[in-house]
């Protein structure tokens, strides 16, 4: 396990710069913005700003700023960040938590619940809620390998942070993640329970359909919404899962198509209104977007997709869990999450906050964590 740095070659950045100013932007499709994809005139807007304004280097410093390692599993380098809490004077350890990102994030936009997770008292909140937080790159992530042999799925995630924590001398603790990185969780909590203190979930699984039968009204109601909101969205995903390595050619090349691939997500999965600057700054999006590029990472960033069909139905979990319910699966009834998590202790409807939840309502999210985690400290 070695300290790790991100330091990109002023060579990489100039080359990134070159191809920015070089781009050629096409004609909207639709007949308003957005309607048919990225809107041409703000990725224009985007990449001029890219180009000259956007300070690298100080992200690269603020990124910096949190303790980040390398260390091997299973054969593959795993990056991530770890922070100890602060641990309040003749009080209880911080619990220690593993938080798991997914896609188009990167570790970058988790840790903003850093602070509020490892020194609670610094935002008003009890300082015995403190946490220990690891927040790794999934493989194929920023710095994180793929695996060397065999597909990259969520149960061998799950296994490869089971024993980085291990590594780390957590005997027992918690897990939480968002999207792929939900999934990983969840897979966690299923393959080693006796570690697990709880699973908190932003992202609730929905239950395979071997579970779906007596159905409430509610749980029907909320699964008719899901598959109407997807309606036309999905194109993304059949395509990273059937054809990445094609996908993945234009991306790698050209900053613009790379840009114009995340930043819909970003907009289109916040809870932003249509407004992606009400969630997002160009800092925020150019920052994730510059990691993807400089790490050369957005086609193994697909893996998950495309080895999906590796992955066996999620089993039951039943280790303590919370749920919160961002917009993004606004309606969720609590009867369908318990399908999933037998143990079902805590559970949210949150009132703002999409996709991305903890990146766009860390305090609340932070909040949610904490209350959940309270009552099972005592079983670390």
């Amino acid at each position: 396990m070695r300290p790790f740095l991100i330091e990109v070659s002023d060579g990489v950045l100039d080359d990134l710069r070159e191809r920015v100013v070089r781009t050629r932007f096409g004609r909207r499709s639709g007949a308003q913005a957005w309607d048919a994809g990225t809107d041409p005139d703000y990725l224009a807007e985007l990449l001029d700003y890219w180009a000259e304004e956007f300070d690298w280097r100080a992200q690269e410093q603020r990124l910096n700023a949190y303790p980040q390692f390398l260390t091997e599993v299973d054969g593959q380098t795993v990056h991530f960040v770890h922070v100890r809490g602060r641990r309040p004077e003749g009080g209880p350890e911080p619990l220690p938590v593993i938080v798991t990102h997914g896609w188009p994030y990167s570790f970058a936009e988790m840790l903003k619940l850093v602070p509020l997770l490892t020194d609670p008292a610094a935002s008003g909140a009890d300082r015995a809620d403190a946490f220990d937080v690891v927040i790794p790159s999934l493989p194929g992530y920023a710095f994180s390998d793929l695996p060397h042999d065999g597909p990259s799925t969520k149960p061998r995630t799950a296994d490869m942070w089971a024993k980085l924590m291990t590594r780390l001398g957590y005997r027992r603790f918690g897990t939480s993640g968002e999207d792929v990185g939900a999934g990983v969780s969840d897979w966690l909590a299923a393959r080693h329970p006796e570690k697990i203190i709880g699973l908190y979930a932003a992202h609730a699984a929905y239950p395979p359909r071997s579970r779906r039968t007596g159905l409430s009204p509610a749980e029907d109601a909320f699964l008719d919404w899901l598959k109407a909101k997807w309606e036309g969205g999905e194109a993304y995903a059949e395509l990273q899962s059937t054809r990445p390595d094609t996908l993945t050619a234009a991306l790698l090349d050209s900053p613009a198509g790379l840009a114009a691939w995340l930043v819909e997500k970003f907009r289109a999965w916040s809870d932003c209104g249509g407004e992606i600057e009400r969630r997002w700054s160009k800092d925020d999006l150019l920052t994730v977007i510059t990691l993807y590029w400089v790490t050369e990472t957005v086609g193994t960033a697909m893996r998950p997709y495309y080895d999906e069909h590796h992955e066996p139905v999620l089993p039951q979990v039943k280790v303590p869990a919370g749920v919160s319910v961002s917009l993004a699966d606004q309606g969720m009834p609590r009867e369908l999450a318990e399908r999933t998590y037998t143990d079902l202790r805590f559970f949210h409807p949150l009132v703002s906050g999409g996709h991305f939840v903890a990146f766009e309502e860390p305090d609340q999210v932070a909040e949610d964590m904490r209350e959940f985690f309270r009552p099972l400290r005592a079983d670390g």
